[in-house]
């Protein structure tokens, strides 16, 4: 079986043209798909940019929150409902909300603002510059350096600004683990003071973070938060439901699928039918293995593996070329939102086999039919 194996790479090497025309059509597939679905898991990472970056195990929130973004206000009786309940170590109040920021050149930048907890400053990011007790400073606030840090004009810490027509000065910059989805800047601040900053409705509690006593009191914290009106997620629930916002109910999952379909499409067509050429031209090959007594079996096994190999070989050139691609994209654009994931490397892997299995069918069916004695006798 080695001798067949080395014969079918053999083959397949020694045309050139064919092998080239294969491999650039599976390497192009295999870009475009990884590529699409990379850009759309960045985009799902980033949406949930501020569950990430606060960390709470747990969130209570308006029943009609559908992502991290779009909160509703809660009056204040839910926060000490929250606190009241069995099986809640403690619950803070976490405000979030937009504005405007004046710049020193009479420029407007629209900012998120984050509140933290007065007391706890729980969810608070990690400093690189400054204090974190000067959050309590007047006017304190926080600027997270991310790819959106120059748009606020790279402030220092003691630089003021307008926020609102009110005075704001930077006494930290802080570094997150994801930056917003949005291109917008990131402000930290107390929640007094947010509240205060910014006009709100009636309510200004958008969530309330709670850390339960332990893991096992999660559900029953949920079922109290149900029966006074409210949802409680966990963490890795909450940013399901705010990428399932996004998937079901922007349309960005529906262009993804299209995208990621005409592309296996196009890999599949390019693919399959330079394949198929390719067992065609060397039937008389493959009759005169038959002719010799090379079993059937032993050819199957030439076929998958000249389209495996072909496979394995583009697959790891998509893979390259679109990780490549996006280093060199963020070099230029820092907020870009693709990352590579295991979901999108699998995603790439299956279409490939495919790919790969559909091409390798029709010359094993072709090849199966071969009559031997007939190339002799032609």
């Amino acid at each position: 079986m080695k001798g067949i194996l080395k014969l079918g790479y053999k083959l397949l090497v020694n045309d050139k043209a064919k092998f080239t025309a294969l491999l650039l059509g599976i390497t192009f597939a295999v870009f475009l798909i990884m590529f699409i679905t990379s850009m759309f898991f960045g985009v799902l990472n980033h949406a949930s940019a501020t569950v990430i970056n606060i960390g709470s195990t747990l969130w209570v929130m308006d029943p009609y929150v559908e992502s991290v973004s779009n909160s509703v206000g809660m009056p204040d009786y839910v926060l000490d409902a929250v606190r009241s309940m069995h099986g809640v170590k403690y619950a803070v109040p976490l405000y979030s909300g937009g504005a405007l920021v004046k710049l020193a050149d009479g420029n407007y930048q629209a900012v998120t603002v984050i509140g933290l907890d007065d007391t706890s400053l729980l969810g608070r990011p990690e400093l690189i510059e400054g204090k974190i007790e000067d959050i309590y400073a007047e006017s304190g606030f926080i600027i997270v350096r991310d790819a959106e840090f120059s748009k606020l004009e790279n402030p220092r810490v003691g630089s003021e600004f307008e926020l609102n027509d009110n005075r704001a000065v930077i006494v930290g910059i802080a570094r997150v683990a994801t930056s917003g989805l949005y291109g917008i800047p990131t402000l930290y601040t107390t929640y007094e003071r947010a509240a205060q900053y910014i006009p709100n409705p009636r309510y200004t509690i958008s969530y309330v973070l709670v850390e339960p006593k332990s893991t096992d009191d999660i559900s029953q914290i949920k079922q109290q938060v149900e029966a006074l009106g409210y949802r409680a997620r966990t963490k890795e629930e909450f940013m399901k439901r705010t990428e399932d916002f996004f998937v079901y109910q922007t349309g960005g999952g529906t262009n993804m699928l299209i995208m990621t379909v005409i592309s296996f499409m196009v890999g599949l067509s390019i693919s399959g039918q330079t394949f198929y050429t390719f067992i065609l031209e060397n039937l008389e090959r493959f009759g005169a293995l038959k002719a010799i007594g090379i079993k059937s079996r032993d050819l199957v096994g030439m076929i998958l593996f000249q389209a495996t190999f072909t496979a394995c070989a583009g697959y790891g050139l998509g893979v390259g070329l679109c990780v490549l691609l996006i280093w060199l994209a963020k070099l230029r654009l820092p907020s870009y939102a693709a990352m590579v994931t295991y979901s999108s490397l699998a995603i790439g892997f299956v279409m490939v086999a495919i790919i790969a299995a559909v091409s390798s069918y029709a010359g094993i069916r072709k090849v199966l039919q071969i009559d031997p004695f007939s190339i002799f006798r032609g």
